[in-house]
């Protein structure tokens, strides 16, 4: 007679099963892996910690959407048309963005972005390539751009890039789209309209907008980065004028803040993730794991919902987009919009009006201390509060949005700049209220940076990024940690560089738990740890 255990012991017995499998696939791989003294011509592929998109088990009908060899300020154009064998164009329960690329020799990281119908659907940066080469992929839920996806449309892509005798490495890269048919449930709650109101690598000024009388809820979705190589790369570390230091910018110092206005008045404030592409500080950093959301910049997104009933007057309306505290006339931003909207289905006109309204200038303050050691301590906050009525063909609905910002930036460096340390914080929390409904998002970024450069011109570079949000019972700690060391001013085969990273991505919430390790050294991948 066959015996089984108790559902108690059995489950136990599968879990010590699976960490005991575990355990020896990781020793198995430690001892396989050899791990050279300095980096050499070739090195591990890029790879992220971050979860794969989970994806529906219905038909899927993949897409080509661009394919370029970007060398130059060239951008890609074509066409692209939807799939005709996965259900009705429109109703599908998910879309998927893939890009796959390969460079290969001498380059920078470079930014792009790729627009579908004028709407930015991608905002990417790139690796910086080992000699011999490598291939990298990046891949997007794109779901809420079905509206656009569900007819031809115009297609835009660009890299910005630089091949010469020097900057050797040519983009190659390929767009796909998965579509996948409707589940038997409904399908994805995609906005009725996509509306963008600035493209490519556009700042979004004195932009008109126009939506559709029976909006309901509107989001403004901004692709807000600093870049290009200037100070506004890096401007959590910019300091005041009167602070002596090699990046500066006006009196607000590394303070940034992102504003949506709507005809002149404040609609949506946010603070900017302190982006670091794979050349910045040190690229031996980011050789194998990217900083967090570097290949894919999450768009800042703003509820309009109060302004609804303004905005559905059938009139045409001023939106700007702004960046507080790069000096005027300074460029170094690129701020792409798109505005999401979704439509009462029951009445064609939906009234309403903003019924309070609470927004004061930022308070910014800065402590300069001079001296062998100098020091800049920064600390910002800004706050708004704003609510709006609809009469929709379910009632007359309230939103509240209050959003509040806060940033501490604390920067020490030496007059020759050879120790250079920062660490920062910014919380970015907003509350939105729907006839008592209460949605809650806190977001909280860190960035912690020590450079030196010894009387070897070897510069070390010991660096941490946080990405931590908590959305209702859902919380996502997403954390990379490098230490990187290399030989300034000589070529490249003869800077010993050397460097261990790692990022854990931690994802909990009902129903879900995601937690996975990575750790390099010497551009090997030698941890590959998934704990849930």
């Amino acid at each position: 007679m066959r015996r089984t255990l108790p559902h108690s012991l059995r489950r136990t017995a599968a879990v010590l099963t699976a960490v005991l499998a575990s355990l020896a696939l990781a020793a198995s791989t430690a001892s396989a892996t050899t791990v050279p003294v300095e980096f050499g011509t070739d090195y591990h592929d890029p790879v992220t910690a971050a979860p794969p998109i989970s994806t529906p088990h219905t038909k899927a009908c993949e897409v080509t959407v661009a394919e370029a060899k970007f060398k130059d300020f060239t951008p890609y154009t074509g066409t692209y048309t939807p799939p005709t064998g996965c259900g009705t164009p429109g109703r599908w329960s998910k879309v998927v963005l893939r890009m796959d690329g390969n460079v290969k020799g001498r380059q920078y990281d470079r930014l792009g972005y790729l627009d579908i119908g004028g709407v930015q659907v991608l905002r990417t940066s790139t690796p910086e390539p080992s000699q011999d080469g490598i291939n990298w992929s990046v891949e997007k839920d794109v779901t809420e751009y079905t509206k656009t996806l569900s007819s031809a449309q115009s297609v835009d892509m660009l890299i910005s890039n630089v091949v010469n005798d020097t900057y050797t490495g040519i983009l190659d890269v390929k767009v796909t789209l998965t579509f996948y048919a409707p589940e038997r449930r409904r399908p994805a709650d995609a906005p009725d309209q996509v509306i963008p109101l600035s493209s490519g690598n556009g700042v979004t000024a004195g932009a008109s907008l126009t939506t559709p009388r029976n909006s309901e809820r509107i989001l403004a979705e901004v692709y807000a980065t600093g870049s290009g190589g200037g100070c506004e790369e890096f401007w959590y570390s910019a300091t005041t004028p009167s602070a002596s230091y090699s990046c500066q910018a006006g009196d607000d110092g590394p303070y940034r803040e992102v504003q949506v206005s709507v005809d002149g008045k404040v609609a949506g404030i946010a603070s900017p993730y302190p982006n670091v592409w794979t050349g910045g500080w040190s690229p031996y950093l980011w050789s194998v794991i990217p900083s967090p959301t570097a290949f894919d910049v999450r768009p800042l997104t703003f509820d309009l919902t109060p302004f609804a009933g303004l905005l559905n007057d059938g009139k045409a309306h001023t939106v700007d987009v702004s960046v507080l505290g790069v000096p005027a006339g300074q460029t170094g931003w690129s701020a792409p919009t798109n505005i999401l909207v979704w439509q009462d289905a029951h009445k064609s006109v939906v009234t309403g009006a903003v019924t309070s309204y609470r927004k004061a200038d930022p308070a910014v303050g800065n402590t300069f201390t001079d001296g062998s050691l100098r020091h800049l301590v920064t600390g910002g906050k800004d706050r708004l509060k704003v609510s709006g009525y609809l009469n929709t063909s379910h009632g007359r609905v309230t939103t509240t949005v209050e959003r509040t910002l806060t940033a501490a930036v604390d920067h020490q460096w030496t007059p020759d700049e050879n120790t250079d340390n920062l660490t920062g914080k910014w919380t970015d929390h907003q509350v939105v209220a729907t006839d008592g409904h209460l949605s809650r998002t806190d977001r909280d970024y860190t960035l912690d940076g020590r450079a030196t450069v010894d009387s070897a011109n070897r510069l070390r570079v010991v660096m941490s990024l946080g990405d931590h949000a908590v959305a209702g019972a859902t919380r996502v700690d997403d954390t990379y940690r490098g230490d990187a060391t290399f030989t300034l001013g000589v070529a490249r085969e003869e800077r010993h560089a050397v460097a261990t990273t790692s990022e854990r991505y931690r994802l909990y919430g009902p129903g879900e738990c995601y937690d996975h390790t990575l750790a390099t050294e010497q551009g090997v991948l030698t941890k590959d740890v998934r704990r849930c």
